[in-house]
């Protein structure tokens, strides 16, 4: 068994306490407290816009597991992303495993807590390296929100910015402004 394998089970097995979530990213075990306040506040906008204002229909889900292709060397990624978003008519969380496969993910979305490079670094990687189109970074470190679009290997090719307060533009399968203005 190689030592890839070994910590991929070993993290499988972890019992983590409640209300504690524990991910798996570059052979890295990271376990996280649950969020703030303002940190739930601001998913709950971005849920609600995602619902009221999308042209499509999604299904939306907080705290999805996700299991993407690892980097070189490194097992499996197994990442939690504050919010995963697909369309409607695939179903795609209708008896999902724990940790399920990137498969028709059109999003996904973070918010910035405590440790806001992991954010905006380690899981801008994985998901471009799953080829998640979409990939939204609220950061309120610094009141921005980045939408990274275009994967390529490792990183995202295409990234627009909006300050908290000021409308960014989602492209489809969403088409809609996002508006910032409830971030601050």
């Amino acid at each position: 068994m190689t030592d890839s394998e070994i910590l991929l089970d070993l993290f499988l097995e972890l019992e983590t306490p409640e209300g504690l979530r524990a991910q798996l990213m570059n052979s890295d075990i990271i376990v996280e407290p649950p969020p703030d306040g303002h940190h739930e506040h601001i998913l709950s906008h971005l849920i609600d816009q995602v619902h009221g204002k999308a042209c499509a229909e999604m299904q939306v889900s907080g705290n999805k597991g996700l299991r993407l292709p690892g980097g070189a060397g490194h097992p499996p990624d197994h990442v939690i992303p504050d919010l995963t978003v697909v369309p409607e008519a695939l179903c795609r969380f209708r008896g999902a495993p724990s940790w399920m496969e990137p498969d028709g993910v059109v999003m996904v979305a973070e918010v910035t807590s405590t440790k806001p490079d992991q954010d905006r670094i380690t899981k801008r990687h994985c998901y471009a390296r799953a080829g998640i189109p979409l990939y939204l970074l609220i950061d309120r470190e610094k009141s921005q929100v980045s939408l990274f679009s275009q994967p390529h290997r490792e990183e995202y090719t295409e990234v627009h910015l909006a300050a908290f307060g000021e409308p960014l533009a989602l492209p489809a399968p969403f088409e809609f402004e996002l508006d910032t203005k409830d971030f601050l």
